[in-house]
């Protein structure tokens, strides 16, 4: 088993985030191995010079950090606690980072039964996308006790270029991103509709967002996300269900809390809609669609002549 300056990282969860963060993690000089249900994501990290190995289970023989980049809960629960989970077989004292996207109250539920099973646990959602994760300059919103962040800093310190630390107990890094979550997710569908608004009136899309973007209706996700839209472009790199996941992980901290969050419900029926219309897959502005199908208005299409005007 390894040092704390030398440790052995194993990293679960090979997609483009996970992808990104372990071969970042590698080129820090750690020691990286890396696990994925896909054979094609391992063999993707085997080129880049990593190895991996087939489950979880397998980690726990020779890493004493395991980061969890999956989906969503139900993946960490399986990943930790499943038939080949990670959680009764790590050594006493092994930190697990869980970096998905949770509720603030299974991040504190998990964080007491790995402290149980005498591990420890930096509480670590991230945020940044797949480019970012690659170059190791995440924003890591994170929260864990004190042996946490020293047994896991030169991980931290590979995958991001800004680590907040919130609080002392896992539940503050996952409470912080469901608000980045909540925002984001707010701020897509409101770019959808501000420009399906456009559209509808007739202005052209490629002057519509030079003008937004130098006003005061700006927002960084519309700065991001209508070039895909002006391109016709709707290659996933965040995609659809990922926010209907994370404001429907929104909606039920609401109701735990007893909070109305109205403008988050309408947010979510929109990428609900989007899903059900079967773009779940593609990407997060493919929301604007919903309005597409709803109103007939016509969307920039691929190759576009215009995809040359905007950068």
């Amino acid at each position: 088993m390894s040092n704390h300056v030398n440790p052995v990282v194993g990293v679960v969860g090979l997609g483009a985030m996970g992808l990104g963060s372990a071969t970042a993690i590698l080129e820090a000089g750690l020691t990286v191995i890396g696990c994925d249900v896909s054979a094609h994501a391992c063999d993707a990290f085997i080129s880049r010079g990593g190895r991996c190995v087939a489950t979880p289970a397998e980690l726990a023989d020779e890493c004493d950090i395991v980061v969890l980049l999956v989906v969503n809960a139900d993946q960490v629960e399986s990943v930790l606690f499943g038939a080949a989970g990670l959680a009764s077989r790590l050594a006493p004292g092994s930190l697990v980072m869980q970096c998905a996207t949770v509720a603030p109250s299974y991040a504190k539920a998990l964080g007491t039964r790995l402290t149980e099973a005498g591990l420890l646990m930096l509480d670590a959602p991230v945020s940044g996308g797949a480019a970012k994760a690659a170059t190791g300059q995440l924003s890591i919103m994170s929260s864990g006790n004190p042996s946490a962040y020293t047994k896991g800093q030169a991980v931290l310190d590979a995958m991001a270029a800004t680590v907040y630390r919130l609080g002392d107990a896992p539940g503050a890094g996952s409470s912080v991103k469901l608000v980045n979550q909540h925002l984001a997710g707010i701020h897509i569908a409101a770019a959808a509709e501000a420009m399906a608004l456009g559209i509808r009136m007739g202005l052209n899309p490629e002057t519509l967002y030079e003008v937004i973007t130098h006003s005061a209706g700006n927002s960084w996700m519309f700065e991001n996300r209508v070039p895909h839209i002006l391109k016709g472009d709707y290659t996933p790199l965040s995609a659809v269900d990922i926010f209907v996941k994370d404001l429907n992980i929104v909606h039920q901290t609401g109701r735990e809390l007893t909070l109305a969050m109205p403008v988050a419900a309408s947010a979510l029926q929109q990428f609900t809609a989007a899903s059900g219309a079967g773009l779940g897959r593609e990407d997060d502005s493919a929301v604007i669609k919903v309005y597409q199908r709803l109103s007939g208005i016509e969307l920039p299409a691929a190759n576009d002549p215009a995809d040359q005007e905007v950068g």
